[in-house]
């Protein structure tokens, strides 16, 4: 569905509550527009000069790049300079009306800028204040910088790939900054209903590489979970060479027999009925434990049948199975196209653009993904400044 109107609404679980979003690059601000996604007033406050997921390119104008048209939607846009005193006074005069401040700027540099935590909370003592950081404040890595090919370095995260035989690699996708935005927004969300409860506001930190590290090790710590630490360390199944996508007759396809049934049906169909009771594989432990043999096996017979034979056979047999997909490709998936994943909009300056529509449904409030587009930079300037009390002549002053 095509729409050409500028959307206002703030339905959503999240109305009522003002987000202040003073964060750059992708992981504060993706944190951010889930919050405003979920129906929150969310003010984003830049400078005039546009950051850098700002100006990737392409864009078709200034600013407003493809990225930043999905990042920063469903926020406002503030502009001011916090290096002079009127800036720093737009800041906090916004903030004494916010529920929230996120913010990934670095602590130190919020402390020369004098807007630390103690300075945020004397303007407004109830306030959620979420600073995300690279490294947590109490290690001896506070304060380095951290971006997302650093935090899957020290995370152990690019040390995986050494597993198959390869060397050190990343993953192609910034998975660090964006599995500590669900956490910043998870955070702020406990911290609102916290506050809703004892009336108290909070100081929140989320650290990048303690996150990411944490969720690296939610299957792999594994034997390691016990003192003293028994083996093996990791997830087997996962670290073996043959856990990767299959060719078939025609193309390429995740065929993943999982259950003793779906083995026991995988065996029968590709003529080897005895390896279901064969001792390495006859049961799941057996099977993780043996994870390159077995999986060796769907290897070797997967380019027995056409990527369409196997699909039905899987399906007939309730056996985990789907075609590899390229990214690029998504929209012209069956499956995507249907629950609307990239939605065609209009932008009021840049006209139509795909929208990665926010996955999560509520049966009790609006779930349109657009409520409010992209903002340029310093676009509501004017009418947040006047929300909050200034006169004319004072954004005048501002410049």
């Amino acid at each position: 569905m095509t729409t050409s109107h500028e959307p206002t609404s703030t339905d959503g679980p999240l109305a009522g509550v003002r987000v202040v979003d003073l964060t750059t690059i992708v992981m504060g601000p993706m944190a951010t527009r889930l919050l405003g996604d979920l129906g929150a007033d969310v003010i984003r406050v830049e400078t005039h000069v546009p950051e850098l997921m700002r100006n990737f390119v392409p864009q078709r104008s200034e600013g407003m790049s493809g990225i930043a048209l999905n990042l920063h939607r469903n926020k406002r846009s503030v502009a001011v300079d916090l290096k002079t005193d009127d800036g720093r006074r737009a800041l906090l005069d916004i903030i004494a009306t916010a529920d929230v401040l996120v913010t990934n700027l670095r602590p130190a540099a919020l402390e020369r800028l004098d807007l630390g935590p103690s300075v945020m909370r004397s303007v407004r003592p109830d306030l959620v204040h979420c600073q995300a950081v690279g490294f947590g404040s109490d290690g001896p890595y506070a304060g380095r910088a951290a971006y997302d090919d650093v935090i899957q370095a020290v995370s152990g995260l690019a040390s995986m790939f050494t597993w198959h035989g390869a060397d050190p690699a990343y993953v192609p996708t910034i998975i660090g900054d964006k599995v500590t935005a669900l956490h910043i927004a998870l955070a702020v969300c406990a911290a609102l209903h916290r506050r809703a409860v004892t009336g108290q506001g909070d100081d929140i930190e989320v650290p990048m590489a303690e996150v990411t590290a944490a969720f690296n090790l939610v299957e792999h710590l594994n034997g390691h979970t016990f003192e003293p630490k028994e083996e093996p360390f990791s997830y087997l199944r996962l670290r073996s060479r043959n856990r990767k996508p299959r060719r078939t007759a025609d193309g390429w396809i995740c065929l993943l027999p999982y259950s003793d049934a779906n083995w026991r049906d995988f065996f029968t169909t590709v003529g080897r009925p005895e390896l279901a009771d064969d001792p390495r594989f006859a049961t799941a432990n057996d099977r993780v434990a043996n994870a390159d043999e077995v999986y060796g096996h769907v290897d070797t017979y997967a380019p027995t049948k056409t990527t369409a034979a196997w699909m039905a056979f899987c399906a007939e047999h309730s056996i985990p199975c789907m075609p590899i997909t390229d990214l690029r490709a998504l929209d012209d998936d069956e499956h995507f196209a249907a629950v609307g994943l990239l939605e065609l909009d209009d932008h009021p300056t840049e006209g139509a653009y795909r929208v990665i529509r926010d996955p999560v449904r509520f049966a009790s409030a609006d779930d349109r993904t657009i409520r409010r587009h992209a903002p340029r930079i310093g676009q509501h300037n004017l009418e947040v400044l006047r929300e909050i009390g200034w006169t004319d002549d004072d954004i005048a002053a501002l410049g």
